[in-house]
């Protein structure tokens, strides 16, 4: 399970400081891709492989956006010996990720936020809507 928020800067080159944390979670190798809501999502090579043949198996013309949305821009990243990544260009400019990014733990899987993004979008989170959200879930 990905927990926690943790906030770091894009080098020079586009590499993210991963915390050592989610990494050990994902493994050495991992997935980035387009997510919902403006950031990327970031699954274990377990994980992508289990969506790649959920998605492989659904009517093409029900897949076809969602493969081209989540496929095309994918890539799957190997962390450095400081525990960098690389977020390719085309991933920063989807998240529009310029410099401070906001790495969160989603529960099953990591996203990775413009940092200002994600601290708009958290603060406004609807409460009432969270705990409606919970009691239909029977917590």
């Amino acid at each position: 399970m990905f927990i926690g928020e943790y906030y770091h800067s894009l080098d020079e080159k586009g590499r993210v400081n991963f915390p050592a944390k989610l990494r050990e979670e994902l493994g050495e190798q991992f997935v980035i891709t387009k997510g919902l809501d403006g950031c990327l999502s970031v699954y274990s090579m377990a994980s992508w492989e289990r969506i790649s043949e959920i998605v492989a198996g659904l009517p093409q013309a029900k897949a076809r956006d969602l493969k081209r949305f989540m496929f095309s821009a994918a890539t799957i990243v190997n962390p450095d010996k400081q525990g960098r990544v690389l977020v390719t260009p085309t991933l920063r400019t989807f998240a529009n990720i310029v410099k401070d990014v906001a790495v969160i733990g989603a529960s099953d899987h990591v996203e990775l936020w413009d940092r200002e993004t994600w601290i708009k979008r958290n603060s406004e989170i609807d409460s009432d809507e969270i705990a409606k959200a919970m009691d239909e879930l029977g917590f």
